[in-house]
């Protein structure tokens, strides 16, 4: 099998490769999706804003421990199995001592918030970074191999049986146990199925001094990426201390529905983007051919996925979690105009790693992390409905720095920019206003929600259809030939 890998081109990878990463979170997500609807109806708000208050530490606490050298590791051009032991070694270390670190430090957490459960919750959720540094290495291989079918079979079976647990234990009454019971199952899960399908094994030597020779490039990668959790998590610290669990946990339901559409293209870009980019550095007309077909491909789903999700937030949020949850449908109206970006943001931020510019990949980030967070509190006194759209407006509009960035590197300009994305991102909002006319006199929820979905996907497909968008032909060029084998 591995010979049969190595012989295909770079092009069949790619393609492979997105289209396994669009098979595992596509799936990881309709799977996620069911089970959040059940935990909704299950859980309150109060339940969701204890977890959320803790996740930004749980998040930092697994960057520490990754170090950055995971994409390290990735952005070598043969990196060697000392590489690899090292890595290995050096996360178990780190998340030992960090963990120990954190046990201590969760009176002070709950102190924080004023919430004394949170000491108990946080050791134990903690524990999920532990598990997770056992199998960074494995995950590099895999990522750098382009083994996306096992990253998407590793990834699947884990988001099945942690949602099988969640569900069984909120079924069981365990409140924001089961929430942390979910997260802990799937980073056991995932990483005993990293190790089934990696074909790199750790040996009994122990030598630090590759991952640190790798540190000042992971060092730079592990600032950016902290910031980037504090970033994406700032309004789930702000609001719990401010407003306290429930606008907490009303936040963080619309987050994650946001977060659950466009994690699914920025889990195929993740499969694929920075093995290909490294391997293109040196070429750099392939690798800008490269970098516009996967901008234009992010476009295409990504506008009118997110787009279409902001229409019907109110009907789904309702229909599938109850009423209960009506405050975070209007949030997540707003939120799905920065998920449209994201994934464009990842993208950037992808090439530049592979071209070693950690150091603008860091300065950058921090730039963001300050933007936003002198933001909110400045807005704290306007209210959670203005803390969102100043929180949405900038992740949007970061989109433009990452480019500029990128720019500089490839030559990739803003009018082609503006070539590659405006299509879709006009035909995308186009086709939500004309769909929501249509619709606006439907009153029966259900009616309402399958209309505009259906109008919504017939009218973008047939735009592109008609104006024979390259990209669409070439997704079904690809399917055909799936299905064919």
């Amino acid at each position: 099998m591995g010979e049969l890998w190595g012989l295909l081109t770079l092009k069949d990878k790619t393609a492979t490769g997105l289209f396994w990463g669009a098979l595992s979170s596509g799936g990881a997500q309709v799977i996620g999706m069911v089970a959040g609807i059940i935990l909704g109806r299950l859980l309150s708000p109060d339940d969701y804003g204890l977890v959320a208050m803790i996740l930004v530490f749980q998040l930092v606490a697994s960057e520490l421990q990754n170090g950055g050298l995971r994409v390290s590791l990735v952005n070598q051009d043969r990196p060697t199995h000392e590489q690899y032991n090292s890595v290995f070694y050096t996360n178990i270390t780190i998340a030992a001592l960090i963990y120990a670190l954190l046990y201590l430090s969760a009176p002070l957490i709950a102190d924080i918030y004023s919430r004394a459960e949170l000491v108990s919750l946080s050791r134990v959720s903690f524990l999920g970074f532990v598990i997770a540094s056992f199998s960074t290495s494995q995950m590099a291989w895999l990522v750098k191999h382009l083994r996306t079918r096992q990253q998407a079979k590793a990834n699947i079976t884990a988001v099945l049986v942690s949602c099988t647990v969640g569900v069984v234990a909120a079924l069981l009454g365990c409140r924001y146990w089961s929430l942390v019971a979910q997260n802990l199952s799937f980073l056991l899960v995932s990483t005993l199925m990293m190790w089934h399908y990696s074909e790199w094994r750790p040996t009994l030597h122990l030598d630090y001094r590759p991952a640190l020779r790798m540190l000042p490039f992971g060092l730079r990668i592990l600032v950016a990426q902290l910031l980037t959790h504090l970033n994406t998590n700032i309004l789930n610290i702000l609001l719990g201390k401010l407003f306290g669990a429930r606008p907490a946990g009303l936040f963080n339901q619309a987050w994650q529905w946001n977060f659950k559409v466009h994690s699914v293209l920025q889990g195929m870009v993740l499969m694929v983007a920075q093995p290909v980019f490294v391997e293109l550095r040196h070429e750099p007309d392939r690798a800008l051919a490269a970098l516009r077909k996967l901008v234009r491909f992010t476009a295409f789903l990504s506008f009118p996925l997110m787009l279409g999700l902001g229409m019907v937030s109110r009907e789904f949020i309702i229909i599938t979690i109850t009423e209960k949850w009506i405050a975070s449908a209007e949030m997540l109206q707003v939120l799905c105009i920065s998920g449209a970006f994201m994934p464009l943001s990842l993208v950037f931020s992808q090439l530049l790693m592979s071209r070693g510019k950690s150091n603008q990949y860091m300065w950058t980030t921090i730039m963001l992390a300050a933007t936003q967070i002198t933001l909110m509190i400045s807005l704290r006194h306007h209210g959670i409905s203005t803390m969102v759209m100043a929180f949405t407006m900038v992740q949007s509009m970061w989109a433009l720095i990452w480019h500029y960035l990128i720019a500089r590197l490839t030559g990739y300009s803003v009018l082609m920019l503006a070539r590659d994305v405006l299509p879709f991102a006009g035909t995308a909002a186009a086709v939500m206003l004309a769909t929501h006319a249509i619709t606006v006199d439907i009153t029966d929820l259900w009616l309402l929600l399958i209309a505009r979905i259906a109008i919504a996907a017939a009218l973008y497909y047939s735009i592109m259809r008609l104006f024979r968008c390259a990209i669409l032909k070439e997704c079904q060029a690809y399917i055909k030939l799936r299905t064919k084998k």
